[in-house]
């Protein structure tokens, strides 16, 4: 019968995707500022050659060659679909608040546990679904209590429009995070992530390019380098722990979202958003949460 892991160690990967979390919500608020400053396109293809830049020299110095076919394929995939996701989202960030733009994208996690069950095989456990229900009612209160009280524009619309398209992408990336992290490791993952959707974005330059603002640059560079880490950290925990496990743990970056919006941009935290946060925590807790009675282990 194997050793059971020791309590500390099975929630490794769900701090690891936490961490994750809280380090790409501050790139959306550095991306934000970038965006606002020089244009969406130019801030987001600068910020994935800036993060491939970064992490390569460490994947080039481990020295283990070319990933196979089967890999590549993999990482151009997850890049491909990674380009136009963040391309959208940033838009979006340019047309909605940061933390109630973090908000609506939770869409995307209860998207992906159907995802995973389609595609990866997954079971979808009964606590899981709780879950994320519970996550997507805590967004619908914060969401509600804040455009309850605006008039819906075309910027707010063309955002909403954008944030679900992103969103569509993006639940189709954890499946894809899945697959990816059994067989490549989280500096190789992060390397082709910047690489790939930066070499993509690159092609549309000649129509969409703008002379970056001086001023932007520090922000993109930062973006980039978070973007690397949080890739990491995230490609870490989905190597050790089911997609559907650590879905839930997405929503944590409405917290993330309001402390940045607010630091960043003066964004005010209602009582809405207290009340969605509760609920949102409230399932992330259910999701970590070890089960009463584990499988027994067959006999060999």
């Amino acid at each position: 019968m194997p050793a059971q892991p020791h309590p500390a160690a099975r929630l490794l990967p769900f701090a690891a995707a936490a961490a994750g979390v809280g380090f790409l919500s501050l790139m959306d608020a550095l991306m934000k500022e970038a965006a606002l400053a020089t244009g969406t396109y130019t801030a987001t293809v600068l910020r994935s050659l800036f993060g491939a830049a970064i992490i390569a020299p460490f994947w080039l110095a481990q020295r283990k060659g070319w990933p196979s076919r089967n890999v590549l394929k993999l990482h151009m995939e997850r890049g491909i679909i990674s380009a136009f996701m963040a391309l959208s989202f940033f838009y979006a960030l340019t047309k909605l608040p940061l933390a109630e733009a973090i908000a609506i994208s939770f869409i995307a996690p209860l998207i992906a546990l159907y995802f995973a069950r389609v595609l990866l095989g997954e079971r979808i456990r009964s606590k899981a679904v709780f879950a994320s229900v519970l996550g997507l009612i805590g967004t619908l209160v914060i969401v509600g209590g804040k455009l309850g009280r605006e008039e819906l524009t075309e910027d707010m619309l063309l955002g909403l429009a954008s944030l679900i398209f992103s969103a569509f992408l993006y639940a189709y990336n954890f499946v894809v995070i899945r697959r990816q992290s059994q067989v490549a490791g989280p500096v190789e993952i992060a390397t082709f992530h910047s690489g790939v959707g930066g070499l993509v974005l690159l092609l549309f330059a000649p129509f969409l390019g703008s002379v970056p603002q001086a001023s932007a640059l520090w922000a993109i560079v930062g973006a980039g380098a978070l973007t690397v880490t949080g890739a990491m950290a995230i490609a870490w925990a989905y190597a050790r722990a089911e997609a559907q496990a650590l879905v839930p743990l997405e929503y944590t970056g409405f917290l993330w979202a309001s402390l940045f919006g607010w630091l960043f941009f003066r964004e005010p935290v209602t009582l809405p958003t207290i009340a969605g946060t509760a609920l949102i925590v409230t399932g992330c807790w259910i999701a970590t949460r070890k089960p009463r009675n584990p499988p027994a282990v067959a006999a060999s």
